[in-house]
């Protein structure tokens, strides 16, 4: 691998940040709003099954009340 010195490594990286295509506030904002939504349902659809499989043991174990 070829070495490259600081200065040029750093205008390297200027052009590679420059053909970037950064989201909008807009796009940023829904994006997370998705990621919150999406993490709530996984969340309540997890609950939901921890809640089935520890009925399933206690039933299968007889400690059930």
């Amino acid at each position: 691998m070829a070495k490259t010195n600081p200065a040029q490594f750093i205008r390297q990286v200027r052009q590679e940040v420059a053909k970037v295509t950064w989201p909008s506030r807009k796009e940023t904002t829904i994006t997370t709003i998705m990621v919150f939504v999406m993490v709530a349902l996984a969340s309540m659809f997890l609950m939901g099954v921890d809640w089935i499989f520890a009925e399933l043991v206690q039933v299968v174990l007889g400690i059930g009340g």
